[in-house]
């Protein structure tokens, strides 16, 4: 599966940058498959292992914040695995032709 997620710590501030930057630090350690762009990080992997990493990284920001909030938005398609890049590629395709 492919899951988009946004995690923001409200209440600490404008600038929330250092905070959010702890979070993607934990997608990137846990050694799946993800990227991070201006709006949301995806993570790719089994139901289980992409839902914990989403908890962790949303309970890292609730121990420094009073209140986060947290967007999810997920792909559940069984036996697909390599859709973080090939759905990509897939719309560059079409671009180019």
């Amino acid at each position: 599966m492919l899951v988009a997620f946004s995690v923001t710590p409200l209440g600490v501030g404008e600038d929330v940058g250092e905070l959010v930057a702890e979070a993607v630090r934990i997608v990137r350690a846990s050694g799946l498959p993800n990227r991070t762009d201006a709006m949301f990080t995806t993570i790719e992997g089994e139901w289980d292992e992409v839902m914990a990493v989403v908890k962790q990284a949303t309970d890292a920001l609730a121990e420094r914040a009073p209140r986060v909030s947290l967007v999810i938005k997920a792909d559940v398609r069984p036996g697909v695995t390599d859709a973080l890049t090939t759905k990509v590629e897939t719309i560059e395709r079409h671009l180019a032709g």
